[in-house]
């Protein structure tokens, strides 16, 4: 029994029963977790109150998981851990793309695409091309190469969030690089949104009043023989909310012109209507060691 009024010899306790652990990364991963979970307890001064709040709370985000929403992640996201762990882990080659959130929508296998394909099932919005070159740090194309995209449509919806208004994989596309490393498709320029704010997270962002948009942006993978994959975003330049991210994922490198054009022979190249907007930029991987 503790007589320690901190609950030192709780936290002792617990730790001792973490020495077995067999797997050391395991051990030494529970015995950070165990002591700063006990420090803030202590810290704070958490009540019963509170700590049966943050169980339910935890236990509600648990249930708002499903097959098409990740309720963790976006917790994960809100409180920036998620961004921290992608900072942590962010060793990289100066000239290798930035790594970001890799958000809570990518939940469903996206769709195998041609090159020039447009992803914009439903047609809406302004028209876009977005086109590229993945290569290697050293600037040598990687063709082959494989970039999975997903993005949210002009009013702000992922495919997921509206079953029966747009269709299944609307938005996403899984593209093979060619001979020289490109890859280009069509879409519609997407727009900023509000996270889901119908479940514990949006009960969090409004008792911190803390808003719940991101700014415009698209995903990417990009994975090549012999690279480490990059998980990615592009956020178009001068939209709103791009120094106020809900889940802090904005880094100045990977915010892109969305340029408007009224080229012809681009036009016919991508197989557009002019005018049109056409971001342009690389996926730059780093060799693995």
């Amino acid at each position: 029994m503790t007589t320690d009024a901190t609950g030192a010899d709780v936290t002792e306790q617990a730790l001792a029963g973490l020495r077995g652990t067999a797997d050391p990364r395991l051990g030494e991963l529970l015995t950070g977790l165990v002591r700063h979970l006990h420090d803030f307890a202590r810290e704070t001064r958490l009540t019963r109150e509170e700590w049966e709040r943050a169980i339910a709370f935890l236990t509600a985000t648990g249930r708002a998981c499903t097959d098409t929403r990740q309720e963790f992640i976006l917790l994960s996201d809100v409180l920036g851990l998620s961004m921290l762990v992608e900072t942590l882990n962010g060793d990289r080659a100066a000239e290798a793309t930035e790594s970001t959130v890799l958000g809570p929508f990518h939940l469903t296998e996206s769709p195998v695409r041609a090159l020039g394909d447009d992803i914009d099932l439903v047609g809406g919005g302004e028209r876009c091309v977005v086109s590229g070159r993945v290569r290697s740090a050293d600037g040598t194309p990687l063709p082959g190469a494989v970039v999975d995209v997903w993005q949210a449509d002009d009013k702000g919806y992922y495919d997921v969030q509206q079953p029966g208004v747009q269709p299944a994989g609307n938005g996403r596309g899984l593209f093979t690089a060619d001979a020289e490393g490109r890859f280009w498709f069509r879409t519609c320029v997407p727009a900023a949104y509000p996270i889901p704010t119908d479940g514990p997270v949006g009960e969090l962002l409004r008792a911190t009043r803390r808003h719940p948009y991101r700014p415009a942006h698209i995903h990417f993978i990009a994975e090549a023989e012999g690279h480490t994959p990059v998980t990615t975003h592009i956020f178009v330049a001068g939209g709103d909310y791009l120094d106020s991210d809900a889940v802090f994922a904005v880094k100045q490198s990977l915010v892109q012109d969305f340029t408007e054009t009224d080229d012809p022979s681009l036009a016919q190249e991508f197989g557009v209507t002019n005018p049109f907007r056409h971001a342009s930029f690389d996926l730059v991987l780093e060799r693995t060691a």
